[in-house]
């Protein structure tokens, strides 16, 4: 997960570089005259982390024009919380002085994605960010429903 501007800088610059390499790659084994499925295989590993590269630069994107859709289960709120600050545009080391703590302790907590956070503790990182959270509580959708005769 992509979680400052400098991050997101150098995730673009090394999906260039990534592209340039399996282009490379891919010439270079096709050269030596192996079968497409195999091509794909040696590549796939390679592919793959560019594959999540370019996701987390999407994340990141769609989070910084306030796209985050619904908070569906709250297990997300530590992403919630990251993607909040990114979208104010509010650094690690103004949260932490927004909330008087060290942004060493920012980091670790958006590395753990605010893992075991109490409900106190992210009310006040809401504050600070300046945002309010609004619960809407809906059954779920795989429960069936019971009719009363």
């Amino acid at each position: 997960m992509i979680r400052t501007e400098a991050e997101y800088n150098e995730c673009l610059k090394r999906l260039k570089q990534d592209k340039d390499f399996i282009s490379k790659q891919k010439k270079a084994l096709v050269a030596e005259g192996l079968s497409k499925e195999t091509v794909q295989r040696a590549l796939q590993p390679s592919l793959s982390f560019h594959e999540r590269m370019v996701e987390d630069v999407q994340w990141y994107e769609r989070v910084k024009r306030r796209d985050f859709g619904a908070l569906t289960q709250l297990t997300d709120l530590g992403q919630w919380l990251i993607a909040l600050r990114i979208a104010n545009a509010i650094s690690q080391s103004e949260l932490a002085r927004r909330l008087g703590v060290k942004e060493s302790q920012i980091s670790r907590d958006e590395k753990n994605e605010y893992h075991g956070i109490t409900l106190e503790r992210a009310q006040r990182v809401l504050d600070a960010l300046q945002e309010e959270l609004e619960i809407c509580v809906s059954e779920k959708r795989t429960r069936k429903r019971h009719r009363v005769l």
